[in-house]
């Protein structure tokens, strides 16, 4: 285990009925492949020691006898591995035979789990050969070569600072199957051998079941099921592979190959632990499996993985919050749903027939907008109704403030523009400021005045005001307090940076006429700015926003990484590498360097500003992501960032 992260393997070897010896080769092929890639434990299909379709073959001496020389042989090949392997194999305790998985590592089996639930139904007819090992008593152990191995359905196994469980097959596929009772009590991943005949349709909804259960327990989940050299006297079997983590797949075999095959990828322990613990539900339900008896706990050999020998093959999204392909339009459809409902709620709870929000010609304020106009058509009221305040000042720049313009009118709301350099040189008079002088009073009192107007108006003419604000915003604290970072509905207060682009551009590519479309994109391709410096002597934007406090795409990552996961700055800066490592065309390449500098920069802003997001508006949730102080983050504003500042000088 390195970071957090366990490699695993699921393998399915080509086996050939009733010849364990030839079985035997092919499953320590495999064991050394996983080896040479530092997987830590792999796990194989039911009886795939003998083959699952031997049928009535399992009623043969001599298979079971060749199937325990197959299994020492086996145990004997890992003394010299640091891999931990499952493997599928008949046994016979006490005259009665069961479907069972025996966990190897260094020379020894460590314990033997029986497949609990035997199906016997369709074309299946177990209970013709095997036995459920429900039957067998808690502290069972089962002799062999001189070992007294523990032998039950109630085994969990311990491994390198992580835990394991095991189900075979229909296990998975029972009412309370036996991996919610192992999750309950500390399994963290669980390995299924199975051996499961292909149907149509059939293979979506076994992946269903996979990715279902691992979402409800917080799990991992790795499967293994027989394929090519099974027969095929009444069912083909496809050779399923499955690696999953809290509902997702990580990686998936080609079914119906020829040819053996392995999957590997990482399983983030350390996330799942996070989850688990966030989850009140997943502890309250641990009672109600401790009811139904305790489980034996067995440890392995330690292994330790380092940097040294460690690599990384899953894939680390360096866009959490925006999904790929026709699961963007989804996600930004929803999205745009969910902004226009919250508003639309406002809007009938107050009565009010209208919104005021200033239109500066930037992405924030134009999904603002969108979401405006989504939630009045929602209420089929007048867009006149929305009254979009464009308010120049000393950075606005000819760029924005025409697209601030062009799209108001596109929109049929109503346009009012109301310049602000005249009220802020009155200000700085006032208090005796020197204008050529760019400081943070220079900025925020535009800011601020700018907001003023908008409460004002909003008073005026009976409405309330539609926040612009993002979650990006929010986090890092890059707003005016009391200037725009309050209004009186945020619409936007959840969605993160990253995607408020993706938002906008859906619109224009998706729902917006020719006129609106042009005005959009350009949009979408302006620098984001707060413009409140001066343009340059070409009337271009001067003032950047990830010149100076990051770029987006790394702050929203650590913001992702930091609040759903509860990762450390270690794992954080571990997980950008490889998001933010030239693989991921959709980003920029960023070297480890620039990283750890705005990486200190995001856990110094976000401790600092926490006293802004304590008094932030109302606004609806759209995502896993929220600071709202009434619903996800009850943060104290004076906590101390000293402990993860400390860990990133140390990276």
């Amino acid at each position: 285990m390195f970071n957090g992260f366990v490699k695993v393997a699921a393998a399915m070897p080509v086996v050939k009925l009733a010849d364990s010896s030839s079985n035997t080769v092919a499953l320590e092929n495999l064991m050394l492949q996983a080896e040479s890639q530092g997987v830590e434990v792999i796990v194989f299909p039911e009886l795939c020691v003998t083959g699952y379709s031997c049928q009535d073959l399992f009623h043969q001496q001599i298979l079971l006898e060749e199937a325990e020389a197959a299994l020492l042989k086996l145990m004997d090949f890992s003394r010299n591995l640091s891999i931990t392997a499952i493997v599928g194999v008949p046994l016979s305790y006490d005259g009665v035979l069961y479907n069972c998985a025996a966990v190897l590592q260094k020379g020894r089996i460590h314990g033997i789990v029986p497949k609990s639930f035997i199906p016997n139904y369709k074309e299946f007819y177990e209970a013709r050969w095997f036995t459920s090992g429900l039957q067998l008593p808690k502290d069972t152990v089962f002799k062999f070569c001189g070992q007294e191995i523990p032998f039950g359905v109630n085994l969990i196994f311990e491994l390198s600072r992580c835990s394991f469980g095991i189900e075979i097959c229909e296990d998975l596929w029972a009412q309370i199957p036996p991996s919610s009772a192992l999750t309950l009590q500390d399994a963290e991943l669980i390995f299924n051998l199975s051996a499961s005949n292909e149907l149509v349709c059939k293979h979506q909804y076994v992946r269903n079941l996979i990715l279902g259960q691992s979402a409800r327990f917080f799990c991992g989940y790795v499967y293994a099921s027989a394929g090519w050299g099974e027969s095929t006297q009444d069912v083909v079997f496809s050779g399923r592979l499955l690696i999953a983590e809290n509902g997702h797949s990580l990686a998936e075999g080609k079914r119906f190959s020829t040819e053996e095959q392995m999957i590997v990828s990482e399983i983030d322990v350390s996330r799942l632990r996070s989850l688990r613990r966030a989850n009140t539900s997943f502890a309250a339900s641990r009672s109600q499996s401790i009811m139904m008896g305790r489980f034996r706990h067995i440890e392995l050999e330690p292994i330790e993985n380092s940097s040294d020998n460690f690599s990384l093959t899953r894939t680390i999204d360096a866009l959490p919050f925006v999904p790929k392909g026709t699961e963007l339009d989804n996600r930004c459809e929803e999205v745009l749903n969910i902004q226009s409902m919250g508003l639309a709620g406002r809007l009938r709870h107050t009565g009010s027939k209208t919104v005021v929000l200033g239109i500066s010609g930037g992405l924030d304020s134009t999904l603002a907008l969108l979401v405006c106009v989504g939630a009045f058509d929602l209420l089929k009221l007048d867009r006149k109704g929305i009254i979009g305040i464009t308010m120049p000042g000393f950075g606005t720049t000819d760029r924005t403030y025409t697209n601030a313009l062009n799209l108001m009118k596109s929109l049929g709301i109503t346009i009012r523009e109301i310049n602000i350099r005249k009220a802020c040189e009155q200000h700085f008079s006032d208090l005796g400021i020197d204008p050529s002088v760019h400081d943070v009073t220079y900025e925020n009192s535009q800011a601020r005045e700018r907001t003023q107007i908008l409460m004002d108006a909003a008073n005026q003419m009976g409405g309330f005001v539609v926040g612009t604000g993002d979650l990006s915003e929010l986090a890092l604290g890059w707003a005016t307090y009391n200037g725009d970072h309050m209004s009186m509905y945020g619409v936007n207060s959840s969605v993160p940076k990253t995607l408020v682009r993706h938002l906008v551009r859906w619109v224009a590519e998706n729902m917006a006429d020719e006129y609106s479309r042009a005005t959009l994109l350009d949009i979408v391709d302006t620098p984001i700015s707060p413009e409140l410096i001066p343009a340059d002597s070409e009337g271009n934007i001067t003032q950047k926003t990830e010149d100076l406090v990051g770029p987006y795409e790394l702050h929203d990552f650590f913001l992702y990484h930091t609040l759903r996961n509860g990762f450390r700055p270690a794992k954080v800066f571990f997980l950008a590498k490889h998001a933010f490592g030239g693989s991921d065309k959709r980003v920029e390449h960023y070297d480890t360097e620039v990283i750890k500098h705005w990486m200190k920069v995001f856990y110094r802003r976000f401790f600092a500003q926490q006293f802004k997001r304590s008094c932030m508006p109302d606004g609806p949730k759209v995502g896993s992501i929220s600071v709202s102080p009434r619903g996800d983050l009850r943060m104290p504003s004076d906590a101390n960032a000293s402990i993860w500042l400390a860990e990133c000088e140390k990276i």
